[in-house]
């Protein structure tokens, strides 16, 4: 049996989750960009429905961080836990790919207590094994991983090593791409603990916008949404 954590970035997003039985979501905006912290009070709504890991990532691209971009995440992961947050999902790593422990050190210092996940970032080291025990030895409760594959799927073979590495020690959350058409297979070639996904579709608007655009991924008439009957199903399979 595995749990699924639904990542989502509104209010009906955490509603959805939900009421389709998910145990947790992962709360952030700008999916399309592979998510980007929320906002304050997106966070404040969400921990009070349904456990809450917040995504701490002020821009997307690389994991490389700034001085000055450390002290935003330093200060989101304050805001996120004065708002109810139960966890924060943090990564950040070194030119070289390796782990940036420094980094993730100071921001777990400033979160007591909080659920722990290292996110995606673990997807682009350059030894997936030595950041497998540097994770550990910070004190994440997980990883979330494609196996450094496009998508969970592509990774279940890493996913799978990971977790026999593992041992125990954290928890292996498969994400990318995961759906009700492949999950069954993603935890059975895996042994993945948990389940990642957006279990998102397409949503028309509830009116015509003409031919205003909001953005290169946002025609102002349709949007993606999370799906409770996606989010259902996921559950009901992760539960076999």
């Amino acid at each position: 049996m595995a749990l699924v954590e639904i990542c989502t970035g509104d209010p009906a997003g955490v509603e959805a989750a939900l009421s389709g039985g998910a145990a947790r979501v992962e709360l952030c905006s700008g999916l399309a960009e592979g998510g980007l912290t929320p906002s304050a009070g997106a966070v404040r709504y969400a921990s009070q429905r349904i456990h809450t890991n917040v995504l701490i990532r002020p821009r997307p691209g690389d994991f490389f961080y700034s001085r000055e971009e450390i002290n935003v995440m330093a200060d989101d992961i304050l805001q996120a836990r004065a708002m109810g947050a139960q966890g924060i999902v943090i990564g950040a790593l070194l030119p070289d790919r390796s782990v940036d422990v420094d980094t993730c050190r100071r921001l777990i210092d400033l979160a007591p207590g909080a659920d722990l996940t290292f996110h995606r970032a673990f997807d682009l080291t350059s030894d997936p094994f030595d950041a497998l025990e540097k994770i550990i030895a910070l004190g994440f409760r997980r990883i979330l991983t494609s196996g450094l594959a496009p998508t969970a799927l592509d990774g279940v073979e890493m996913i799978a090593e990971l977790h026999r590495r593992a041992a125990g020690r954290i928890l292996i959350m498969a994400g990318a791409g995961v759906n009700p058409e492949n999950a069954s297979r993603i935890l059975s070639l895996s042994n993945a603990d948990e389940l990642h996904a957006s279990a998102r579709s397409r949503i028309s608007s509830k009116y015509t916008s003409g031919n205003v655009a909001m953005g290169s991924d946002d025609d102002g008439r349709s949007r993606l949404a999370t799906n409770p009957e996606i989010v259902a199903s996921l559950v009901k399979i992760a539960a076999i």
